[in-house]
């Protein structure tokens, strides 16, 4: 993997620096890394592992601009005090990884108790909600396998509920902080957070459509 060292304004320009893939790095070092490299798309194991992020293909990336948009919506129009996030957001886990969900809802009165210093870097909490979209390719970090784990991940940190969207089958897996299994809906409409958090509701047909 190569990244690039951190750089002042007085400094000389320097190479780019070959990590080797079993680095370790704590939430801190993680931190100043993505500083110093703010094109790479990266994510962190709760070992201290470097996850790198591929970017989305086209239509991936234009089905969670859809869901983004319709999400804000939704919360606009259920009233519920959630802040919306989107896939560039990184979260602090409990376990020491630091994970960004394509999208995610944390409950106001969980936002404005963090100081603004933990507002600016990766808020040290897990989201209430959070939202995956598997790529068409089961490989790498942003194939369905891997989105499962990471699911999990959520979940076992907090999180109330996640929606795992699988556009190829216009299928969704409902992880619930309650069940002991994800929930499978397909072919799946509508995404609707009751009980948990009646009114939030989407419609698909955008997601899926692309």
């Amino acid at each position: 993997m190569t990244l690039a060292p951190p750089h002042s304004p007085s400094a000389p320009t320097l190479e780019p620096l070959a990590l080797p893939w079993d680095l370790r790095l704590s939430p801190e070092q993680f931190e100043q890394v993505c500083q110093a490299n703010p094109e790479a798309v990266l994510e962190l194991a709760a070992d201290g592992r470097l996850i790198a992020m591929t970017p989305t293909g086209s239509e991936t990336g234009a089905c969670n601009a859809a869901l983004n948009g319709l999400l804000a919506l939704a919360v606009r129009s259920s009233g519920l005090p959630f802040k919306l996030f989107d896939s560039s957001t990184g979260f602090r886990l409990p376990d020491g990884s630091v994970l960004s969900p394509d999208a995610s809802l944390l409950h106001l009165e969980r936002w404005t108790a963090l100081t603004a210093e933990q507002r600016r870097g990766f808020a040290p909490l897990c989201p209430d909600v959070v939202v995956e979209l598997a790529s068409p390719s089961d490989e790498g970090p942003r194939g369905l396998t891997a989105l499962r784990q990471k699911m999990e991940r959520y979940r076992a940190n907090g999180a109330q509920l996640g929606w795992l969207l699988i556009p190829e089958e216009q299928a969704v897996e409902i992880w619930s902080a309650e069940a002991a299994a994800p929930q499978r809906i397909a072919p799946a409409q509508r995404l609707d957070a009751a009980p948990l958090f009646p009114g939030l509701q989407i419609e698909l047909a955008e997601v899926w459509a692309g």
